[in-house]
């Protein structure tokens, strides 16, 4: 279990680094809404990781109870 749980962290801090990889390239027109996409981008994960949070404290009181 503690492997998936690392597989899942892992595979999200993938993609958080993946992303601010991929803003670093920036386009002339893309420039303009950079702003609100990062903000859109950031919320995105602060759900996804809220999500993953609670899911895990739920599934560790399932499993324990």
């Amino acid at each position: 279990m503690n492997f998936v749980i690392g597989l899942v962290v892992l595979i999200l801090l993938c993609a958080v680094a993946g992303t601010l990889f991929v803003m670093k390239s920036e386009d002339t027109k893309y420039g303009e809404s950079t702003k609100r996409n990062t903000m859109n981008l950031t919320i995105i994960y602060v759900i996804t990781f809220f999500l993953l949070a609670v899911g895990t404290v739920w599934f560790i009181v399932a499993a324990t109870s």
